[in-house]
């Protein structure tokens, strides 16, 4: 993995924690429905605040490919790469 990803990770991650609580451990392989149990709405609202924070904007399409923490800096970094 490369330090852009890495950081772009860290950086959801960091996001996460406000709304997710302390102790639930994040990683890449971390899935954000499953283990995270977030609904549908709560998703929706992240993937705002991050097209906020990352200035970008995520197509639909590409939010219904991610599964884990990991997908999803995937994606932040190929759309942030476009710009």
């Amino acid at each position: 993995m490369t330090e852009s990803f890495n950081k772009t990770q860290a950086e959801i991650i960091q996001g996460l924690r406000e709304i997710v609580p302390a102790s639930v451990t994040m990683t890449g392989e971390t899935r954000i429905v499953t283990d995270l149990h977030l609904d549908s709405l709560a998703v929706m609202d992240f993937i705002m605040s991050l097209e906020d924070r990352f200035e970008i904007v995520i197509p639909l399409d590409r939010v219904s490919d991610v599964e884990t923490l990991a997908d999803l800096a995937k994606v932040v970094d190929q759309l942030r790469a476009r710009d």
